[in-house]
């Protein structure tokens, strides 16, 4: 990788610690979403209570997104990645001091507040670095790097975070989530400050983010992707439990799969930008994801396993897929609030959804829930393809 990064504004040195530190982030978060989800689960709370957490989560996210954008495009992006870094080091680590005391899941949900906020600079600020930190590499090449880390900290996060909640306490597992984002802010002081040109700062502080039906498409399918990425988070706990007899052990094995699929995501895209155009491979990714999610209610392990992998490799390749047309079709300067953007538009569809899951996820099957979104997947590929062939027409 050194070799490959060479011509990089940021020098190899400084380009592998910002993998590092991405690596480390990744761990933290994925393994606080996890092991959040499943203390709710197992303490009697119950679908509602894990819909609740990540309802907390989507609005922290809904009111930072916009913010994060602003201060991305206007401050350091290195400061911002390791002071939101160390924010969710001593918010986990507050929970774990909390947890000790008893099973109050009102701490789970109100740290969702600090945590939520700081991740949504973090990612925003991390991402929009891609740009100028992987300056000697394609776009596409680039993210897959970053996105390939990212989901490999995912990864070890569920084999881990599923490990540690079965063999020890859940004070413990916090503690350890801590930790990781100790080492992202230990890797993040080791990176170069981000250089900006003359060119750069002054688009900054005059260029306008301009939404147009490119940037409208582009954060439809962010959205209906990330949908299917939180609709996982939400009901994965209870169709491993209920539908699936299954234990932490287990859970953590289903977000593995999620984590490897998504792994082969990143690889994958590589070879498929130069056989397929990337819009198309929007469309192509969302229909196959319609069918896994509505196959998932007549599988059993370990068949559901590979169904959830499959989520994993079309989630990642579709939102890789998104972040290399928004880099590459949208100025550096403006490239946080556009992000911003996208990822609201994700979170107040995320929101609706959440409402509805709290409000009658109790009621009805895990696999009933994955088959109505596959149907709502169904739907808007539809409204898609039909937008596609009439802008095409009126070309």
């Amino acid at each position: 990788m050194p070799r490959s990064c060479s011509g990089a504004d940021y020098g190899s040195h400084s380009f592998n610690w910002y993998l590092a530190s991405t690596f480390a982030s990744a761990v933290g978060r994925s393994a606080y979403h996890f092991a959040c989800a499943w203390i709710l689960v197992v303490s009697g709370h119950g679908v509602s209570a894990v819909a609740v957490f990540f309802t907390s989560l989507s609005m922290a996210e809904l009111i930072a997104s916009p913010l994060a954008g602003w201060i991305s495009d206007h401050c350091d992006r290195r400061l911002l990645c390791l002071i939101a870094d160390f924010v969710r080091f001593l918010t986990a680590l507050a929970l774990g001091a909390i947890m000790i005391g008893s099973d109050l899941h009102w701490a789970i949900w109100l740290s969702t507040i600090p945590f939520a906020a700081c991740d949504r600079i973090a990612l925003t600020a991390s991402q929009s670095m891609i740009p100028s930190v992987g300056a000697g590499l394609r776009l596409s090449t680039a993210n897959c790097i970053v996105c390939f880390l990212t989901q490999s900290g995912s990864l070890v996060a569920a084999a881990l975070t599923g490990v540690l909640l079965h063999v020890s306490t859940q004070t413990f597992a916090l503690a350890a989530i801590a930790s990781a984002f100790a080492i992202s802010v230990c890797c993040m002081c080791l990176v170069r400050r981000e250089p900006l040109s003359t060119q750069d700062t002054g688009d900054t502080t005059e260029s306008e983010l301009l939404v147009d039906n490119h940037l409208l498409r582009l954060g439809a399918i962010y959205a209906l992707l990330y949908l299917g990425g939180m609709l996982v988070s939400v009901i994965g706990p209870s169709f491993v439990l209920e539908e699936l007899g299954g234990s932490a052990i287990d859970y953590g094995q289903l977000e593995s799969a999620w984590s490897a699929g998504s792994i082969l995501g990143a690889i994958l895209l590589m070879p498929l930008v130069r056989a397929i155009d990337i819009p198309i491979l929007h469309l192509v990714v969302l229909a196959l994801t319609a069918f896994s999610f509505a196959v998932l209610k007549m599988l059993d392990l370990p068949w559901a396993l590979l169904a959830f992998a499959t989520l994993g490799a079309l989630y990642n390749l579709g939102r890789v897929a998104v972040e290399v047309t928004l880099q590459s079709s949208i100025p550096r300067a403006t490239l946080g609030r556009a992000k911003g953007a996208l990822h609201c538009t994700g979170v107040f569809l995320g929101l609706i959804l959440f409402a509805i899951g709290a409000a009658f996820s109790d009621e009805v099957r895990p696999s009933t829930i994955f088959l109505v979104f596959a149907g709502i997947l169904a739907l808007s590929l539809i409204v898609l393809i039909v937008s596609r062939i009439d802008w095409y027409q009126k070309g």
